[in-house]
Formats: C-alpha cells, structure tokens, sequence
C-alpha cells in the first residue's frame, strides 16, 4: 500500500500531465461532467479542481440518487408515511429531503412509523416482526442498490411475505447519460463515469457514448491519484479524436460487469420510464416490479397516486443536476440553504454536490 505522500506525488504528476497536453494544445477547453455523487465529495474533499488549468471544466453531474429522486416521488413517500397502517422503511438520506408540505423526518417527530435502516434485509425483518402492518422499503438508487432490493424481493415472495412492501424509485444511469450528451442546453466533452454502477453493469452499456455522441469516457476509482488518472485518460482520448470507454479501475470493473447482480435485476424488474429531478421524464430510465411481484408493488397495493408536485421555491437542484450551473450559483446556497436547514435535496444527501461544496470548498 502506498503512502499518503506517495499517492500526493502521483496527483499532482498526473495533474501536471493533463496541464501539459492542455497546454501544448493552445489550451483547449475542455467540459467533463463526473456522474458518481462518491466522486463528487472526493473531487471536493481534495481539491482537485485547484490541480487543473482554468481551461479544463469539471462538473458535477446527476450522480446521487437521492438528489435525482423527482419531488413527486418524495411527497408520494411522505403521503405512505403518513399512513396508519404502514411502516416506512428508508436509508437516512431520504429522511430531511423537504416534500412539499411535509418531510419524512416531519413525518416521524410526529409520531408517524418511519425508520432508519442501513440495508434492506432490516426492512424485510422488520416485516417479519410487523406482520399486522405494511412494511414499505423505498427502493432509491442507481443499478449499485437495486440489487439488494430485488434479492429483498424474491426472499419475500418464497416466505411468501405479503406485508413487505417496495416503493421502487430506482433509475438507471446510462439513460441519464443519454439524455445529457444529447442535450443543447449542456456542451460536454466527456463522462467521467460512475465506479460503483460500472462495477454492477461493466462498459458495454456505455458505448453509445462515444459511437453515437462522439464523447470520451473514463471509469475511474475514487481516490484522489485514480480520478486524476480517469481525467488524463479522457483528455487523452478528446485531444487524439479517439473517444472510447476506457476502465480505469480494472481491479472492480469487469468488462461484462456483475453477472450475478444482472441476473437479480432481471429477474424482478423491468424497464419504465421515469421522472428524475432537473432532468424531467427519461424514456425506460427506472425499474418497475414485474407483474410476478405485483404483491410486494407499494404503488398497486397502496394505490399510490401520482403528485403534480414542484420543487421547493427557489431551489435550483435540477440545474445543478444538469450540469447548468454550479451549487455556489444557486441564490440560496449557504443562506438560507444549508445541511442543517436544507431547501432542496443537493444539500441534504452525503453525495449532494451542493453538500459537498458547502462543507469543502464553501470559500469559493
């Protein structure tokens, strides 16, 4: 294992590496955007946008799951939560997410049943010890999470456990990535792309990237030396005209990704379309129970309607999602927005680039 010292070396020849192609090419301006909320704290925790030349733009992009999860979702939560015969299960993040008249942690000071779990099978226990109430595990998340939720799923289906309960708000990443490469509003040059998802879906899903838009693309570890390393890569690949997928992080990433954890995720879901914060409706971007399931779907069983709901006032999450602006450029940034009185969901989740920001880097 090398040392911290060794590791600060290897940053900052590689950072001076990409400064130098930068440089021989007149210093081309380059946009990335990284898609991994993981690599968003890093980037910010380390500072490595003060290692890159003011030419070379790294932004954030929608890579944590809470945040993208669409407003309508969270007041649809919140409406479970606020049911008698319901116990809403979720991961903390989800808790201080403000809904429109309402938040999960409102929900639960005032008496309602929600609780803090760190994995889905304490929901499914929790449905084991709760039989006479309907246990509901809001399935947030990219590929990484959904996983567990289907294996959560198909265990309950063999215990033949009715009260256990999902509201499935997972999505799926590559036509997320779709969506902004195509996008007018966002120029992009290329993916800094997601380490943990990759891990589930290997590099075969993303070579529309490049065949179709023309964008290079790097997968990339999350320390300091290997998101650099994924950045030299992508510039690389921008100043040579040879836009590809490149795994930067060989030792996790397969290039046929987690058989094992696809099998799961088809097995039990299928694909729909779905609505994601900033980015509106992505065609077959989310995961919808199959109907062998139908038993355990939150939304056919609670008859879950659909909110027309907007975001908080004010908040410019979705355009800090697309990449648009950055979280400093949002009017509410700091005040009266922040992690202890969050306005939108960028700054209540760990991943939230505006968290992030705000905790790292606020001085700029």
């Amino acid at each position: 294992m090398s040392s911290p010292q060794t590791e600060e070396k290897m940053v900052l020849k590689l950072s001076q590496a990409l400064n130098a192609l930068l440089s021989k090419e007149g210093n081309k301006s380059i946009t990335i955007m990284e898609v991994c909320g993981t690599h968003t704290v890093s980037i910010f925790r380390h500072g490595i946008k003060s290692l890159l030349h003011q030419s070379f733009k790294l932004i954030s992009g929608p890579g944590c799951p809470v945040c993208v999860t669409d407003q309508s979702e969270i007041d649809a939560a919140i409406s479970i939560a606020e049911r008698e015969d319901s116990i809403v299960t979720t991961y903390g993040d989800m808790l201080k997410v403000p809904g429109s008249w309402s938040s999960l942690q409102e929900c639960r000071a005032g008496g309602k049943s929600v609780k803090v779990i760190t994995s889905v099978a304490q929901a499914l226990d929790i449905a084991r010890e709760n039989q006479d109430k309907k246990v509901v595990f809001l399935g947030v998340g990219f590929e990484t999470t959904a996983p567990a939720t289907a294996a959560a799923l198909i265990e309950a289906k063999k215990e033949k456990l009715d009260n256990f309960l999902v509201f499935c708000m997972h999505k799926t990443v590559p036509p997320a990535l779709e969506a902004l490469a195509s996008s007018e509003e966002v120029s992009l040059d290329g993916f800094l792309l997601p380490g943990h998802v990759s891990v589930i879906i290997g590099l075969e899903p993303y070579r529309f990237i490049p065949e179709k838009y023309g964008k290079a693309c790097a997968i990339a570890g999350f320390e300091p030396f290997e998101i650099m390393a994924g950045l030299l890569e992508i510039t690389k690949q921008i100043i040579k005209k040879e836009p590809t997928v490149k795994s930067m992080y060989p030792r996790a990433v397969r290039p046929e990704g987690n058989l094992t954890a696809q099998n799961l995720l088809n097995q039990v879901f299928e694909p729909c379309n779905a609505h994601w914060r900033g980015l509106g409706e992505i065609p077959l971007s989310g995961y919808r129970l199959k109907p062998e399931f139908e038993v355990h779907d939150a939304s056919v069983r609670l008859e879950i309607k659909e909110y027309a709901s907007s975001p908080p006032p004010g908040c410019r999450c979705g355009d800090v999602l697309k990449g648009l602006i950055s979280p400093i450029e949002c009017p509410l940034f700091g005040n009266p927005c922040n992690p202890m009185h969050p306005v939108g969901p960028c700054m209540v989740s760990s991943e939230g680039s505006c968290a992030a920001q705000y905790k790292y880097d606020r001085r700029r």
